[in-house]
């Protein structure tokens, strides 16, 4: 006998949500899903009338996802926002060359604007080549620390007012399980916040729309609206430390399926006693950046690719690093012992 949806109680239910396990039909699952994102938009107060907002997107489930209920919830409530698509070419053949075709595709179904910033236009380097040069060890540092940087450059160039990015429920409790492994406290009380204020000059403030929408949900979403979107892994992935974080996540989520939002509530609640020293934030005195340091980490990194030492900002700190980022010159010692240390 089918199973009736729960909502309407007319229709056969097609899915059974992770979330709430009830069992709806197409129709009931979508009211639902954007009617979810909708009151995380008001709750958390994330636009103004008549803001300006990038969409980050990268053609994959989420972004295409995101571009599709924001431009569908700006009509229905009269949201009044302009909405942008913004992408991130880091140069990674086989890979984001394929994505932004679907990128350019959304572009097209959304009729929105799309503007595509690159690595190597940015930061003179691709990924292609930088993984040539470090390996693919450490590799998703560089990618993280860029593509964080050149969102915020390409938001500039637009002059937007906000940038919402598609990271889902499953994406912030990984990162939260990533911080507590990491002992990282200041990035632990950061990672569950649905926005950010501006935190100065050349940073746009970003929001999360989709921060309490399951992963599941998003592609059981995409899947029965036929949204066109590109499900390739990144060839340069599979070694990210991430992805520990979420085959232990998915092991949990099987064992107890609120496991992602009790993760997600823990870091939401965390509280960090008096007294106790966190970084502090400024700008780099090189690019203007946001920094806790004088030089920012985009910078550390892109000085030792071009040094020729690309661990120069991985792992511990030589003391022979300051004298290299102030651009202080080294005997001929010092280069010896500073490349000892980094291959």
């Amino acid at each position: 006998m089918p199973v009736l949806c729960s909502s309407c109680g007319d229709k056969r239910a097609v899915l059974k949500r992770p979330k709430t396990g009830h069992s709806l039909c197409k129709a009931c699952f979508f009211w639902a899903f954007e009617e979810e994102v909708h009151q995380t938009i008001v709750t958390a107060n994330l636009f103004k009338h008549g803001e300006i907002v990038g969409i980050a997107a990268s053609g994959g489930k989420d972004s295409t996802v995101l571009a599709h209920v924001m431009k569908l919830l700006n009509e229905r409530f009269n949201y009044g926002l302009e909405l942008m698509l913004l992408s991130v070419d880091e140069g990674i053949s086989g890979y984001r060359d394929d994505s932004l075709e679907t990128v350019k595709r959304n572009q097209q179904q959304y009729e929105l604007p799309l503007k595509i910033v690159s690595y190597e236009e940015l930061y003179g380097w691709t990924m292609d080549a930088i993984v040539k040069q470090v390996g693919r060890k450490n590799n998703c540092t560089f990618c993280g620390v860029f593509r964080r940087q050149a969102l915020d450059r390409g938001a500039l160039m637009l002059k937007v007012d906000k940038i919402c990015t598609g990271h889902n429920a499953d994406d912030i409790a990984e990162t939260v399980v990533m911080n507590v492994l990491r002992g990282d406290i200041a990035r632990l009380r950061r990672c569950t916040a649905i926005s950010t204020s501006s935190e100065g000059d050349g940073v746009v403030p970003r929001c999360k729309p989709l921060k309490y929408a399951y992963e599941k949900e998003i592609v059981l979403y995409a899947y029965f609206k036929k949204l066109d979107y590109f499900s390739t892994e990144c060839i340069y992935s599979p070694n990210a430390y991430r992805g520990h974080a979420r085959t232990f996540l998915k092991d949990l989520e099987s064992v107890r399926p609120s496991s992602i939002m009790d993760i997600i509530h823990s870091g939401e609640n965390l509280s960090v006693r008096d007294g106790v020293k966190m970084p502090v934030q400024g700008t780099c005195q090189r690019c203007g950046y946001i920094s806790s340091q004088s030089l920012c980490k985009s910078c550390v990194l892109l000085e030792g690719l071009n040094r020729g030492l690309p661990k120069l900002g991985i792992g511990k700190h030589h003391r022979l690093h300051d004298k290299i980022l102030t651009q202080q010159p080294l005997t001929e010692k010092e280069e010896r012992k500073l490349k000892a240390v980094h291959f």
